[in-house]
């Protein structure tokens, strides 16, 4: 088999990866954690052995759905933490997209985070092994932009994942407990939280040569 032919073969399969997340999609869009594998074949318009073939099982499914949809509230939180805005704007602007972004799609939040609750046999997905790493992931990344922008002395680094992970929990739990009480409004929460956070980082000057934050 030659490069152009591999390469051909790659790209087919990358595209037919991309339609099946996308049926995925779909029933967790509509279906929630309740979405089963038998139902996103069946959207696909393929047997399950297929869908198997692809991802393995639903725990390689929910691996390569949770990295779509972290991906891009990665982007979103990105932009939010780059807008041209002052430094209390852009917190109020982060915390905001991350809660959108879940209010937005409930549904494919509680697959992600939640997805015993659909009521689906689960046998081998372990849903701590697969969530975990998401909310780690977030973390790390604040981290960096924290560390990357201010000034945080000499143990700044070890303080950047500190907070980055303290602040990605923060998000994490005050965002589930709205989501699913609504208490307030989502305006009302987001100054609730920026108010939490403020105090150390209005303190917290930029470091130099950094991009600001």
């Amino acid at each position: 088999m030659d490069t152009t032919q591999r390469t051909d073969q790659a790209r087919s399969a990358d595209r037919r990866r991309r339609e099946l997340l996308e049926a995925a999609d779909r029933v967790v869009l509509r279906d929630g954690p309740g979405a089963s594998m038998n139902a996103i074949a069946a959207e696909a318009g393929i047997t399950k052995p297929i869908l198997y073939r692809h991802f393995g099982d639903k725990g390689g499914l929910y691996a390569a759905l949770a990295k779509r949809h972290t991906d891009a509230l990665l982007d979103s939180l990105r932009a939010a933490l780059d807008a041209p805005a002052e430094r209390r704007e852009r917190v109020e602007q982060t915390l905001d997209t991350y809660l959108a972004a879940i209010e937005a799609r409930p549904q494919v939040y509680r697959f992600l985070m939640h997805p015993s609750e659909g009521g689906q046999p689960t046998e081998g997905f372990d849903v701590g092994k697969h969530s975990a790493p998401l909310l780690r992931r977030m973390g790390e990344e604040l981290a960096q932009v924290i560390g990357d922008r201010l000034d945080l002395g000499p143990a700044g680094d070890q303080l950047a994942r500190v907070w980055g992970h303290g602040i990605v929990g923060m998000m994490h739990a005050a965002g589930d407990w709205w989501l699913g009480e609504r208490p307030c409004t989502r305006a009302e929460l987001v100054r609730s939280l920026a108010d939490l956070l403020w105090g150390r980082l209005a303190a917290a000057g930029d470091k130099v040569g950094g991009p600001g934050f």
